[in-house]
């Protein structure tokens, strides 16, 4: 006896999933938007459903639970991010310009104004703040996309010291701490703070750690310039900005 051959979706089920995933796509684009304004910890099915005027059984539909619609919300923050800041990294050379492009792109997004139809903000940090001591799927999501940039980054600083750009005897782990730190007081300084000239200050403190640990100071100081040329131009008193010595110890 033959095994019966398994149907096939029709063309009417076919347009009935595809509606619903530009529905549930439709749902998390403006789950993210909310969460940039009121946290990630802030969502709601509720809130959510008003923000897209359907009923809040309509949201659940798609998600089943408000953790599966946060944990959602992080994988389409992560996959904007990469494809905002680390895919177009990958088009320019390893090493220290690499590096230098992941940094900068990491930073304008933390400190660009709010909207919508762009990545902005860091969830990564805001989230944290909110799930640090909270075990459950929605720390899971956002630990573990902070680990892949995380790991991201030490290839890019490894690379650098490979490409005998940065010096091999530091350890990438305390390099990216350093950049890590520079990103959390930006994000302070600019969501709770509104400093004015908070992009400035994280781009002086980058060069100045880079410059700190580059084999060859004087030669890299002209490629650090370059890339963070347009995060001091975004400051309204960025030619008053005092530059940094390229007379650094590299003992």
């Amino acid at each position: 006896m033959t095994k019966p051959l398994a149907s096939t979706p029709g063309t009417a089920e076919i347009a009935k999933l595809a509606k619903g995933a530009q529905t549930r796509a439709a749902i998390v684009d403006a789950a993210l938007s909310l969460a940039a304004q009121e946290g990630l910890d802030g969502l709601s099915l509720g809130m959510v459903a008003l923000a897209m005027g359907m009923s809040k059984s309509g949201v659940f539909a798609h998600f089943g639970s408000r953790e599966e619609l946060q944990c959602s919300v992080v994988r389409e923050y992560h996959e904007r991010f990469e494809r905002e800041i680390f895919v177009p990294a990958l088009q320019v050379p390893r090493g220290l310009a690499r590096l230098l492009h992941m940094a900068t792109g990491w930073m304008g997004s933390t400190a660009q104004p709010n909207d919508a139809s762009r990545l902005y903000g860091s969830l990564y940090i805001s989230g944290a703040v909110e799930f640090d001591d909270r075990p459950g799927d929605v720390r899971d999501a956002l630990a573990e996309s902070v680990r892949i940039w995380m790991d991201a980054m030490r290839r890019a600083i490894a690379q650098s010291q490979a490409e005998g750009q940065l010096r091999a005897d530091v350890a990438p782990d305390q390099v990216l701490f350093e950049l890590h730190g520079i990103i959390l007081s930006l994000h302070y300084e600019t969501r709770f703070l509104h400093g004015p000239q908070a992009l400035q200050h994280a781009a002086t403190a980058l060069r100045s750690i880079l410059l700190r640990y580059a084999v060859h100071p004087e030669r890299e100081a002209a490629l650090i310039d370059a890339a963070l040329a347009p995060c001091l131009a975004a400051q309204p008193d960025a030619a008053a900005a005092t530059p940094v010595s390229t007379s650094v110890s590299t003992s």
